[in-house]
């Protein structure tokens, strides 16, 4: 019964995931675009909750749901896109092709590849306390916290900057 209730909430969380992308891909307004961003993610959360990842859940929800989100409505709300912007053209067939095929590619090839190769999982996942969570994170991954930070950092300072040259130009 369990077995068959985590494949539903796999499938549940797959579909979220797959939705949200379609929708942040196909929209053609800016904030619904990040409205399937943000359904994504959450998505996303929920699989770290099926892999017994409650802390790194928390902080998919806390981070990326919360704090980027937050941070490209900014940089949307900075950069004024008019009804006249790109992403308002038509689309062409070749377009759509190229995303299929784009898609399509890696999903045949990643596939065949478990397919054929099936790797072998662990009935049980390993239990993470918190603190070896963190300890891990702030000991040798601390640059990689502090180069996400200043990524995050010079993106909002490129979407004020394209802000003030849109504004110059109008």
């Amino acid at each position: 019964m369990m077995e068959w209730l985590a494949k539903a909430a796999f499938a549940l969380y797959v579909l979220i995931i797959a939705g949200g992308a379609v929708l942040a891909v196909g929209a053609k307004n800016l904030v619904r675009a990040l409205v399937g961003l943000v359904l994504t993610l959450f998505g996303v959360a929920g699989m770290y909750l099926l892999m017994s990842a409650p802390v790194v859940a928390f902080m998919q929800i806390l981070i990326y749901v919360g704090a980027v989100s937050v941070l490209i409505f900014i940089a949307i709300m900075l950069v004024r896109t008019g009804p006249e912007g790109d992403e308002t053209k038509a689309r062409s067939l070749r377009q759509f092709l190229y995303a299929f095929f784009g898609l399509a590619a890696p999903a045949l090839i990643l596939g065949g590849t478990i397919i054929k190769r099936p790797v072998e999982s662990a009935s049980i996942p390993a239990e993470v306390s918190v603190a070896q969570l963190g300890e891990g994170l702030l000991g040798p991954y601390t640059l990689a916290f502090e180069l996400i930070s200043a990524v995050l950092l010079v993106a909002m300072a490129g979407a004020v900057l394209v802000a003030f040259e849109r504004r110059g130009d109008k």
